[in-house]
C-alpha cells in the first residue's frame, strides 16, 4: 500500500516538473532563446533558475 501511494506520489511529482520544464522552454521568443534554454536545463539544475 505504501509503496503504490510512493509510485503514486513520485509520478506526479515527474508530471510536475516536466510541465514546468515545457512551461520554462515555451516561453523562448525564437529558436537562439530555446538552444540557451534547453542548455541550461542540460548544465544546471531547474530549481536553480
Amino acid at each position: 500500500m505504501f509503496a503504490a501511494l510512493m509510485m503514486g506520489l513520485n509520478n506526479w511529482l515527474e508530471r510536475l516538473e516536466r510541465q514546468r520544464r515545457d512551461a520554462y522552454l515555451s516561453e523562448s521568443s525564437d529558436i537562439v532563446e530555446l538552444e540557451h534554454r534547453i542548455r541550461t536545463l542540460e548544465t544546471r539544475s531547474f530549481n536553480a533558475l
